[in-house]
Formats: C-alpha cells, structure tokens, sequence
C-alpha cells in the first residue's frame, strides 16, 4: 500500500524494490489477476459463486472461483489491489517472506520483476511464560500433543450463534483444547475484537463446566508461544499468512478457516496445493454470515487431531525445511545475499 513512493524514488532516480508479506502464490495470483481483467476485462465478483477454475501459474492446481479471496470481492478494494498489482511490476524486484522448499512452483514462476524468498521472517523469541502464566501452566499439565488450538488473529472474531456451534463442536470431539475467542465490535464501527468479561454470556449454558477437565477458553492468546509449547497437536486457524508460518516453524498441523482478506488463498494453498492443512471452510468469508455448523467442525478437528499422520510427518518435514532455508547456505539466505548484490549494483 505505499507503492507511490515509488514515484517519489523515481524523481530521484533511486530504484523502488517491494517487500511483501504474504505469499509467493498470492502475489502470483494478484498479478495474474490484474492481467486477466486488463486484457480479457476479468471481474472476480462475477465468479463468485460459479464452478469456474483460474489456471494460475504460480499454482500447480487450477484455483477455483468460488473461494475467491474477500479482498478481491470488494469492487472498490479490488481496484486498489489492480493499482498495486501494475506498480509492483515496475519494481526493480520483490521481497517475499516465504521460503524456496515452500511454494517453489510460486517462486519459479517469476521472471519479471526478480522475487527474492527471504522468509521466514517471524519472531518466535516470547515464551508467553511473563505475560500469560495461567495459560502455560494450563499448557504445561496437558499431555503432548493432545491439545487443540483454536485462534483467529488480532481481527477474529463470530457470531453468538457461530461459537454455540464451535463449542459443540469441540464437546463432541473429546478432544482437549484451548480456544481463543474474541468480542467483535459493534456492526457500525471499524475496530478490533475485544475479550468477553465473561465467556459464559455467549457459549452453551454449562459448556465451560462440562468441560473443565479437557478445555480452557482465553481471550487474546500468545500465539507463538502456544504454539511452540509440545501440548500443542493442531492449530484451528484463520490462515493469515504469519499464522500459516509459525504453524509450519513450530510443526504444527492447521486446520483452515479463512476469513478476510487473502486467507482463503492461504487455505486453498495449505490443502490443496501442498497438502500440509485440513480443510473447515475454504470458502467461508465472514462478511457472508453463513454458519458452519458443528458437525462440519467437529469432522475436521477429529481428521486434524486423529487421521493426520500422513499430513503431521510432512509438517514436521516443512518445519526442518523453513529452518535449514535460513541458514548459511539455506535457501533464502542464498536469496537475501543475491538481493544485496542487486540493490549494491544498482
């Protein structure tokens, strides 16, 4: 969003490079976009609800219309992200957080401008121990790998109706868990969710008391450091991109609930493309107000935290992958060491 600096650094002859924080695929799939719509008139609004396929080439599977990310959906939205996409073609090259053994078909597809893969880029230093011990503890008497995460980031947030359904959901499972759930703000105001005074006012009558033995229900969680702690089996997630990575830093398998913004791109890539999440709702968006029920909920937590084993070993093998990648000699720092040669040479 600060690409007209670029004309700024033009007027001085600097060269203009980009760092993007989301995926290779993603930018991929933005600028394949904004090419389809200049040349064959493309509108993705559409699309929406159709069976049509994309044939992206930052993909190696054909990427289905109807989970087009919300943040194309939106017509104003979608000619700001048009603007961007044509800027970032004139820049002298990208910077992408993400890692060559990750989405090496994303990678390999550009030529035009160079892209340079330096991530991860993540900061997995807190151990939350100082800022939330209640919640390590809880973690620390849990047996490994049993618990299932559940958190949406800093702009997350459902319906009463669509938590009574997760908290079935989870019920009916058995299986341990730690939820993350966040007040929205008022349907007339652009803010951040906010914790519940208390969580009883909007889950099952007696959920948290059939429950206590298995279950702990937060408001803002310390994302890094539950993931990293060894109780953590599975990670319920809204697939922000920094999600997506600690997930893969900390050998955590996903299970996908895209929201906003480009998140259903991201499931779409953990299930389908690699094959390292399980699926919830690739298509949910939340502006749509549909609710999934919790039978759908419960089928994917069972498939995450029960028949993953296939998926589980190729997360462990990603989260060796993103570590070896910035290493002397890894992947992306081989990557940052030629993006240093190119911007020294002008």
């Amino acid at each position: 969003f600060c690409t007209p600096m670029m004309d700024l650094a033009d007027e001085f002859g600097i060269p203009s490079y980009i760092f993007f924080a989301s995926g290779g695929g993603f930018l991929g799939f933005m600028l394949y976009v904004q090419k389809i719509h200049d040349e064959e008139n493309f509108n993705p609004i559409e699309f929406k609800d159709s069976d049509t396929e994309l044939i992206v080439p930052s993909l190696v599977n054909p990427f289905p219309t109807r989970i087009l990310p919300s943040s194309i959906l939106n017509k104003e939205r979608f000619g700001q992200l048009l603007a961007i996409a044509k800027k970032f073609r004139q820049a002298k090259g990208i910077i992408v957080n993400t890692f060559l053994e990750l989405e090496s078909r994303a990678i390999e597809s550009f030529k035009v401008p160079p892209l340079y893969h330096v991530g991860p880029i993540l900061d997995v230093k807190s151990d939350g121990r100082n800022t939330h011990p209640e919640i390590m503890q809880w973690l620390d008497d849990q047996p490994e790998g049993s618990v299932v995460f559940l958190c949406f980031g800093s702009m997350g947030s459902f319906s009463e109706d669509q938590l009574k359904e997760i908290a079935y959901a989870l019920e009916n499972s058995g299986h341990r868990f730690l939820w993350s759930i966040r007040r929205p703000p008022p349907p007339d105001k652009i803010a951040s969710p906010t914790d519940y005074e208390d969580p009883r006012d909007v889950l099952p009558e007696g959920f948290l008391e059939r429950t206590v033995a298995v279950g702990k229900v937060i408001g803002w969680a310390p994302q890094v450091a539950v993931l990293a702690h060894p109780a953590i089996g599975g990670f319920v997630s809204h697939c922000g991109w920094n999600s997506v990575l600690e997930s893969l830093w900390f050998g955590v398998p996903i299970a996908t609930w895209p929201m906003y913004a480009e998140q259903q791109f991201n499931a779409f890539e953990m299930v389908v493309e690699l094959g390292l999440g399980v699926e919830i709702d690739m298509g949910y968006r939340k502006e749509s107000g549909i609710i999934v029920n919790s039978d759908k909920i419960e089928r994917a937590i069972r498939k995450l935290m029960e028949n993953s084993d296939e998926k589980r070993k190729k997360v462990k093998e990603m989260r060796e992958k993103s570590k070896m990648a910035l290493i002397d000699g890894g992947s992306s720092f081989i990557s940052l060491g030629d993006f240093i040669k190119d911007a020294m040479e002008g």
